[in-house]
C-alpha cells in the first residue's frame, strides 16, 4: 500500500493518485503533491531576540528603547509585555502595553520572559 497523505478537507485516509494530482473518493477534493509541501512551509515560526520560538500569549520583554511612530512616546528598555498576540506582516508581534495602549512590535526587539 502507498503512503499517500489524508485528504487535507475531510482527513479521508482512501486517497488515491490521478495523473499528478491526489483524489478523495469521499468528498471529491482534487490537490497536489506540492502544495501539500507548499501548506507545511507556510507555517511561519517567529522567534525572539534570542532565538527562543514565541507562541500566543507568552510574555515578552522589550531588549532596546523603541521610538513611537507619530508621536513623541517611547516604548522604554525593559518593558514587560503580556499576553502577545503573533500576526502576520513586518512587525509580527501585537499587544497592549501598560500607559500605552495597542500596539505592534517586531519580534527581533524582544526576548521571551
Amino acid at each position: 500500500m502507498s503512503n499517500l497523505p489524508n485528504c487535507p478537507k475531510c482527513n479521508s485516509e482512501y486517497t488515491y493518485e490521478d495523473g499528478n494530482l491526489l483524489v478523495c473518493p469521499e468528498c471529491a477534493h482534487e490537490w497536489t503533491l506540492e502544495s501539500e509541501t507548499e501548506r507545511a512551509e507556510e507555517t511561519k515560526v517567529v522567534r525572539d531576540s534570542n532565538g527562543n520560538v514565541l507562541n500566543d500569549g507568552d510574555t515578552v520583554t522589550v531588549i532596546k528603547d523603541l521610538k513611537v511612530k507619530g508621536s513623541s512616546l517611547v516604548v522604554k528598555q525593559g518593558t514587560k509585555v503580556k499576553n502577545i498576540r503573533l500576526i502576520d506582516g513586518d512587525h509580527d508581534i501585537d499587544c497592549k502595553i501598560d500607559s500605552l495602549g495597542a500596539m505592534k512590535l517586531k519580534s527581533e526587539f524582544v526576548k521571551k520572559i
